[in-house]
């Protein structure tokens, strides 16, 4: 195996099975003799915060969706196993109609490796940068699409004491970050 017929593929999948794809795909590595040629499978996503009944719930969110990214050696039976895997749609290719799977170029890998690993880390750092002052919509509660101004920002804590105008009088409320947005 030289590392030069190894490289990283593209198959595209029944969107929202990607990760049966990848149970799958990881199961027959282990199990029959794929491993020796699919080296890593990945589906790059990114942790997501949204409010649910008023609490805070975080989920995982492919950034790709419909597409399951392989690191293989394309050789043999390899390209027909892998496009008779179940959900799986076929490879990313060219236009033609015999054309052979596309093979991702080293500096789209690290930037789709990179773009996973950036995300994950500035989550949350934009809900910091609020200043007194600024104008901001209240997206969640009891004044849900209300606007409001910023009064007082407490970093440390991630809340936020802003002025609500309601019936011609401002009322002060204190929030969470993640209940108002940047208008």
């Amino acid at each position: 195996m030289s590392d030069q017929k190894k490289g990283w593929y593209v198959l595209r999948a029944i969107s929202g099975k990607e990760a049966k794809v990848k149970e799958v795909l990881e199961a027959s590595m282990k199990n029959t003799d794929l491993g020796n040629y699919v080296f890593q499978v990945l589906i790059p996503t990114e942790k997501v915060m949204t409010m649910r009944n008023g609490k805070k719930v975080i989920k995982e969110k492919n950034l790709y969706s419909g597409y399951v990214f392989i690191e293989a050696e394309l050789t043999g039976e390899v390209i027909h196993t892998l496009t008779n895997t179940t959900n799986v749609i076929d490879f990313l290719k060219g236009r033609d109609k015999n054309a052979a799977p596309e093979r991702l170029r080293e500096a789209e890998v690290m930037r789709m490796l990179g773009v996973a690993d950036t995300l994950n880390e500035t989550e949350g750092t934009d809900e910091a940068n609020y200043i007194v002052g600024e104008n901001v919509k209240v997206i969640d509660g009891a004044f849900k699409g209300f606007p409001a101004i910023i009064d007082e920002v407490n970093h440390e804590k991630k809340k936020l004491k802003v002025k609500v105008k309601i019936f011609g009088r401002e009322t002060p409320l204190e929030l969470d970050n993640s209940q108002v947005e940047r208008v």
